[in-house]
């Protein structure tokens, strides 16, 4: 069975050569900790997949992104059926934790979602407990690119 697709931001702060990866660091009770990427579900009112990567980011982050570029399609197959993940790349232009507005934000029991950024390098990345998989997998393989594919 499918799953609704999702989309993830592989999002970079920073001066170029200096750049960071930002990600949740979550605290979910009842589960080791973890990080994850922001992004979330396709809704249906989304126009595009564009669209739902920035709205994600406003309602996570409360943050903008630059133009965004599609990195990769990861295949997650989950126990419940089979998941796309559509994987852009961004930079952070503006961050306003006040405007941060999800769901996950007014239920207690989904855990914190702490904004960090991590540097970004294969051994760094590496070292994290990343969720998804295959999303930690990707930015092992490809964390030295990454400057160059996103661009400023």
């Amino acid at each position: 069975m499918a799953i609704r697709p999702s989309v993830r931001a592989v999002l970079l702060d920073g001066l170029r050569g200096r750049e960071r990866l930002v990600l949740f660091r979550r605290t979910v009770p009842g589960r080791p900790l973890y990080w994850s990427a922001p992004g979330g579900h396709v809704e249906p009112e989304d126009g595009s997949l564009e669209a739902a990567l920035h709205r994600e980011m406003l309602e996570e982050l409360g943050a903008t992104v630059g133009s965004v570029t599609l990195l990769t399609t990861l295949t997650c197959r989950r126990p419940h059926g089979v998941q796309t993940q559509y994987v852009y790349g961004c930079r952070l232009l503006t961050l306003d934790p006040s405007l941060r507005c999800g769901p996950e934000f007014d239920d207690p029991a989904r855990g914190v979602y702490e904004v960090v950024r991590i540097p970004l390098a294969a051994e760094e990345i590496r070292s994290l407990n990343l969720v998804p998989a295959e999303l930690g997998d990707y930015l092992v393989t490809a964390a030295s690119r990454l400057p160059r594919l996103i661009p400023a």
